[in-house]
Order: structure tokens, then C-alpha cells, then sequence
């Protein structure tokens, strides 16, 4: 139980505030700062107050996010991501995916997990992530994931994903089973992550092969599900938020307990 344990701690290594100055779209909040950034938003239109720093316009926080990134506090990565005080709240605004940590605003994505049952037992595909991304390089990944691009819905969003990342035709990727939404609030180095994830299944026929894209990922492989569950409680091999997505998957199947509900807890963190 610890050797999966580790995992979920690791992606909820902080308490919210934890010295974090709320930041706000008019009256809702919609992220958290550090007490640096807080400060610099007061100086690039942000409002300072007893209720933290407060924007009136969603418009604003765009070039407040480039000048941030000027001063080494994210990256401007050209994708915008829909801002929301809550997961099934309405849009309030776009921000760029760089700057969303900074900002300790709510960032959803999708996981696909591809299944092959044999008699033998479940078995799982995993991509090994290429030796040059930024994060977690050479790690073991969902067959696929991505953000959620702004205006897209989970499933859109993992219908594209499928097709870039493991062409996996569209007709294919539809048949995938909404399974899970897991969340988790983690301090890393480029800022608050505080991250939802929709998973989902697709049980895919024997003899079809992902086809990496090259960049994202160097190669795919098909895991027996129970080594891949020793290799989770072993080794941290494995990207931090895949962990949880398998944890869950393992759970859902059947091969693993929780008899105190501590993993399912841990996976089930939303603020």
C-alpha cells in the first residue's frame, strides 16, 4: 500500500493557501499566488486587497501573463486554456497554458488508457516519453494524454490527442469509456498545479498498434497491467499524474484493494 501511497503524496504535497495570496476574477477566486507574483500583479493591473489581488477584466490577465513570464515567472506556450473558478463551472476567460501554474488556476486534461484484454489477463499500453521534454523526460506515460485546450470538451479534446499522438483513428478513439475524474493540488517548480483529470478506457483489438508521433513519445509498449503495478510500487519510473491514473485503473479492476480508502481519497483532491 505504501510503495502506491508515495505516489499520491507526491502529487499533493501542499496544503492551499499555504502563504498563498487568492487571486480573483471580479468576485470569484480563480487561483492562487505566490507572494511574489501577487506583488507584481499589483503593479501590472492587478488590484490589491484584504480578499488578495483582484482583476475586473479576464482580458487583462493575458499581458499580465506575458510580462510575468518576461520576468522569469512561467513561459508563453501559444495554447489557451479556459479559466473556471470550479471544474464544472462556466468559462471566465482564457489564459495561456504557461502561465496557468503561475497563476494557481484550475488546468484539466485528458488520460486514455489502452486496454488489451488476454486470457492471461489485463495488459495496458504505455508510452515512454521522449528524452527532451520539458517535463519529466524518458518516463513512462498514458498511451494518451493532453490539456484541454480552450473550447474543446474532454472528448474532443481526447479524440485529437488520440490521433496526434498514437494515430489512433477517430472512429476508434470514440469508443473510449468515460471512467474516472481525478484531481490533484501539487507545489512544483513552475508554480501551483492544481489539476483535473478526465480518464478514460478504450479497450483496443489485439493486434493494433499505436504509432508514435515522434515527438511526444519515443515508442509504445504493451504492459502486463500486473507489472506495470509492481514497477508503480517499486520504482518512480512512471510521470507523477500517470501514477494516479493507473492507481485508479488498478482499482476499478480489481487488482489492487484500498480496504481503508486512503487511495481513493487521495486520488479525489480538488481545490
Amino acid at each position: 500500500m505504501d510503495g502506491l501511497l508515495r505516489h499520491l503524496r507526491a502529487c499533493n504535497n501542499t496544503e492551499l493557501p499555504g502563504g498563498r495570496v487568492p487571486l480573483r476574477l471580479r468576485a470569484q477566486r480563480i487561483g492562487w499566488l505566490s507572494p511574489e507574483v501577487a506583488r507584481l500583479l499589483a503593479g501590472l493591473g492587478g488590484e490589491a486587497g484584504p480578499e488578495g489581488i483582484t482583476f475586473q477584466d479576464a482580458a487583462a490577465l493575458g499581458p499580465a501573463s506575458v510580462a510575468l513570464a518576461a520576468a522569469g515567472h512561467g513561459r508563453i506556450r501559444g495554447e489557451a486554456f479556459d479559466i473556471r473558478a470550479t471544474p464544472e463551472g462556466p468559462v471566465l476567460g482564457v489564459l495561456d497554458r504557461g502561465a496557468v501554474p503561475v497563476f494557481g488556476v484550475l488546468a484539466q486534461g485528458v488520460h486514455l488508457n489502452g486496454l488489451v484484454r488476454r486470457p492471461d489477463g489485463l495488459h495496458v499500453w504505455l508510452g515512454l516519453r521522449a528524452a527532451d521534454k520539458a517535463v519529466a523526460p524518458g518516463m513512462l506515460d498514458n498511451l494518451v494524454a493532453g490539456g484541454l485546450s480552450a473550447g474543446l470538451t474532454p472528448e474532443a479534446c481526447l479524440i485529437k490527442e488520440a490521433g496526434e499522438e498514437a494515430a489512433i483513428p477517430p472512429e476508434l478513439a470514440a469508443q473510449s469509456r468515460r471512467a474516472s475524474r481525478l484531481g490533484y493540488v501539487m507545489a512544483a517548480p513552475e508554480g501551483l498545479r492544481r489539476d483535473v483529470l478526465h480518464v478514460f478506457d478504450l479497450d483496443l483489438p489485439e493486434g493494433f498498434m499505436p504509432v508514435p508521433d515522434g515527438d511526444e513519445v519515443e515508442r509504445f509498449d504493451l504492459w502486463p497491467a500486473r507489472e506495470v503495478l509492481d514497477v508503480l510500487r517499486r520504482e518512480d519510473s512512471v510521470k507523477f499524474n500517470v501514477a494516479l491514473v493507473l492507481i485508479d485503473l488498478f482499482l476499478r479492476e480489481g487488482l489492487v484493494g484500498d480496504p481503508d480508502g486512503r487511495l481513493r481519497g487521495g486520488l479525489d483532491r480538488f481545490a
